[in-house]
């Protein structure tokens, strides 16, 4: 009995060293395949926002990381940065709205240099399937309310949904995931257009920063 025992105990431990082990070689020869394709998303989703013909440099390696918690989310976001002939053309700025429904919510966010909205995409969320998701672009065109706005001030009152007498729909049933993107997209916005210059005078230093952190963002 003793024996039997000790036997089937050798045998699950054995097999849980190998299911650990495979799943560990697992995750390093993925590991390339993986980022490589994040970098594909990013890129594809940048050249939404901003183009291939409005811009001659590469979005990906012209990036610099930001520190402004308070506005953007988390203690370190990437600004890619678009230039034409060598000249200022947009900021594409990633984002974190702490405040969503079920989370937070990562963002792209694309402006101009007359600080208008070229346009926001979703990078990731945790929002209701059915209700909180038509954030995304492939769920709903909501998101696209934001292309062509301004922020006219930091406390602009027109950069609320309808509810709470602003200019943005809100969903039927959720209100509080566009609210939260509402407000990330109006901290943003009014960051980079006070911020251009600096923005595209600062080193380039991303150096393959992923798709979207794992760090907890800032709790408004």
């Amino acid at each position: 009995m003793l024996k039997n025992m000790r036997k089937n105990g050798l045998i699950l431990g054995a097999f849980a060293i190998s299911a650990t082990a495979l799943i560990v070689a697992t995750q390093f020869l993925t590991a390339d395949r993986i980022a490589t394709q994040e970098r594909n998303e990013l890129l594809r989703t940048l050249n939404e926002l901003v183009p291939p013909d409005q811009h001659d440099n590469d979005l990906f390696s012209d990036c610099t990381m930001v520190q402004a918690i308070d506005v953007l989310g988390l203690r370190e976001q990437p600004v890619y940065r678009s230039r034409m002939n060598n000249e200022p053309h947009a900021l594409v700025l990633r984002t974190t709205a702490p405040d969503g429904y079920s989370g937070a919510i990562h963002l792209l966010v694309a402006v101009n240099m007359q600080a208008q909205i070229k346009g926001v995409r979703v990078l990731q969320h945790r929002e209701t399937p059915g209700l909180g998701d038509k954030i995304e672009i492939q769920r709903d065109n909501w998101i696209l309310s934001f292309n062509g706005e301004r922020v006219r001030s930091e406390n602009d009152a027109r950069w609320r949904v309808r509810r709470d007498g602003g200019m943005f729909d809100q969903f039927t049933g959720a209100t509080i995931t566009p609210r939260a993107v509402v407000a990330a997209v109006q901290r943003t916005a009014w960051y980079a257009q006070n911020n251009m210059d600096a923005l595209f005078a600062a080193p380039s230093n991303c150096s393959g920063e992923p798709l979207v952190s794992e760090e907890q963002p800032y709790e408004y």
